[in-house]
């Protein structure tokens, strides 16, 4: 064994020994032998691992891959963030980064640019939606993926060298782009439906939400005295942190009020949190529209909105999550994302979906059936059920894309059209009240003449019981022919599909 890796070991070894020293702080004593033991267990298969492996092995994979593989087996949501990650975790935190921009992704193998965020170097630049990218500071990027991004963030002022193909155009172009702070904005839009009613979106719980809302709101009624309601759109958005959830749930709410608890495992942890300011307003009509994506902080604006009978919520069941995650300083300016309590909205329930701490055999978890639910009351004595997001006071149906949509968004020949069809414009395009000419439409139907973008239908997927159906019974002989014909016949009718869902 060479004497790199002796020392290895000998320092990993130790680590262990100190993190069970640690633990002993926080575990009673009838579990420290556990710990020991399987921390020395641990240690030995990592020793035998590195000394009689047939390859060298990679001790930063093979760490990762152990601690990914820990972290998993508890929750979605408790994460390792290793230095390299920092920047991306810097972004999920505040909305801020150091790069260029844009988003890039993989399309039929190539890192695309999809798209160019206004006001930034990639727009600066030149850049556009569409652009291949080939190459980063003269690194070839055609195998990197995944790291791509860590490529072109970096400090604010510093330059990176990209170059890009034009596919439409057929041109091969060098850009230097002066990376900036990137700041995506946690309010992207704010404005009027009609002459009373005020719109609001917030898209992510990051730095300064509740100050941006509240600046949205009163820029809305000072520009419009007449203004008679606020609707502030949370659907899609995965929450963020919790102190912004409070700070918008104050701007509608009087001061020292509840708005949201936590308990942990570690009593002294648990924490209440009130409103702490005068409200803004409280007494504006007050809608939240929330989705099935609304998650985290984005249930408890909702559900706090709902306890105090402040307003009322729209749009589909939210999420379902009621777990709280601390980041923690580790070694080496690495960090630990770990969910270390739950929140209880003012009326006492948790909306928490899932019970990660109870797995079926299989590994897999289910939601709390609705027998296990408990029935708690809003200000006004209405009643409100945990275990399972926020009920809706108001629910609609979402708006569900049907098959060949969803074929085309998947398969990227929307985008891709739409990338052609910019290149090919000499005029300047103005996107509201935008719409494609028949003729236009024609124009796409044709593109799509030699794509890809099979799709499978309700209706076949019934023609596919029924056919199985048949086989068991030992029908097929008899309806072979009918089902068939069925398929035949669906097949003709799914070529019209495009024009039949033109709107």
């Amino acid at each position: 064994m060479t004497l790199i890796k002796r020392i290895s070991i000998v320092v990993f070894a130790s680590l262990l020994v100190c993190s069970t020293l640690f633990l002993t702080a926080f575990k009673p004593v009838s579990d420290l032998f556990e710990i020991s033991k399987n921390i020395d267990i641990f240690t030995s298969v990592y020793k035998e691992l590195n000394t009689y492996y047939v390859d060298d092995i990679d001790p930063n994979k093979v760490m990762r891959t152990g601690i990914d593989a820990m972290l998993e087996s508890l929750d979605p949501y408790t994460n390792y963030i290793s230095e390299a990650e920092m920047e991306g975790y810097k972004f999920q935190v505040t909305g801020n980064y150091g790069g260029i921009g844009a988003t890039i992704r993989p399309i039929d193998d190539r890192l695309t640019i999809t798209d160019v965020f206004e006001g930034f170097p990639a727009e600066k630049s030149g850049l556009k939606a569409g652009d291949l990218l080939l190459s980063v500071d003269g690194f070839d990027v055609s195998e990197i993926n995944n790291e791509i991004s860590e490529l072109l963030r970096g400090s604010p002022g510093s330059k990176v060298l990209l170059k890009i193909f034009r596919p439409y155009l057929d041109q091969e172009i060098e850009l230097e782009v002066v990376r900036e702070e990137v700041n995506l904005g946690n309010v992207p839009y704010y404005g009027m439906v009609n002459d009373k009613i005020g719109y609001i979106i917030l898209s992510q719980f990051t730095d300064n939400a509740g100050r941006n809302v509240e600046n949205a709101f009163l820029e809305l009624k000072e520009e419009n005295p007449e203004l008679a309601g606020i609707i502030l759109d949370v659907r899609g958005n995965p929450g963020g942190l919790l102190r912004e959830a409070v700070n918008i749930s104050n701007i509608f709410i009087d001061k020292g009020k509840e708005v949201v608890s936590t308990r942990s495992r570690i009593a002294e942890w648990d924490k209440t949190f009130l409103s702490i300011n005068p409200a803004v307003d409280t007494e504006i009509p007050l809608a939240i529209l929330t989705s099935r994506s609304s998650a985290s902080a984005s249930e408890i604006v909702a559900g706090v909105i709902q306890d105090y009978d402040r307003g009322v919520i729209i749009g589909q069941k939210s999420f379902g999550k009621g777990l709280v995650q601390t980041t923690r300083d580790i070694s080496y300016k690495t960090k630990l994302k770990l969910t270390t309590a739950k929140y209880y909205i003012p009326s006492g329930r948790c909306i928490q979906a899932i019970n990660y701490a109870q797995r079926n055999e299989d590994g897999s978890v289910g939601k709390i059936p609705d027998s296990l639910k408990v029935a708690f009351t809003t200000n006004s004595g209405r009643t409100v059920y945990d275990g399972g997001g926020i009920d809706p006071d108001i629910l609609t149906e979402e708006n569900n894309y049907n098959k060949i949509t969803l074929s085309l968004l998947r398969g990227n020949h929307i985008f891709n059209y739409v990338t052609q069809y910019v290149a090919e414009r000499t005029d300047s395009i103005e996107s509201r009240g935008f719409s494609l000419s028949d003729e236009e439409y024609n124009s796409f139907v044709e593109y799509l003449s030699d794509k890809d973008y099979d799709y499978t239908t309700e209706t076949e997927l019934v023609l596919d019981d029924l056919e199985a159906t048949a086989e068991k019974e030992k029908r097929s002989e008899a309806m072979g022919k009918e089902i068939a014909s069925l398929r035949e016949k669906i097949a003709a009718d799914k070529k019209k599909d495009l024009m039949k869902f033109k709107y």
